[in-house]
């Protein structure tokens, strides 16, 4: 599982292949529900409004703290608590033959140091 108290980030390509829409949420290790943290529901999603880079793409960051200078990527990020072990699921709704063929795919979560 990953660690609460350190920050890790997500790197998911432009054109997300979901016809209805799609969503990445954090899990308790422990309890298998949503994540409980200082976020009324850790999640981000195409209903969230997230902030997308210059190429359509989109930075998720985890963490205890969002990341410094965050600004409106604020929304991009999904609290974790210290001491608690997490997991994602990235959840796409109808998703395209992009998925399927595995042209697209998202990153792997990275600890950001």
């Amino acid at each position: 599982f990953l660690e609460g108290g350190k920050r890790y980030r997500l790197h998911i390509p432009a054109n997300i292949p979901a016809k209805n829409f799609w969503s990445v949420v954090a899990y308790d290790a422990d309890s298998r529900s949503i994540l409980r943290s200082g976020q009324p529901f850790p999640s981000v999603s195409s209903y969230t409004g997230p902030v997308a880079n210059a190429d359509g793409s989109i930075d998720i960051d985890f963490g205890p703290e969002a990341p410094a200078g965050a600004g409106s990527h604020a929304k991009n990020w999904i609290q974790t608590t210290p001491g608690k072990g997490w997991f994602v699921i990235l959840r796409l709704y109808s998703p395209l033959e992009p998925f399927f063929d595995k042209s697209w795919r998202p990153s792997e979560i990275e600890l950001v140091r």
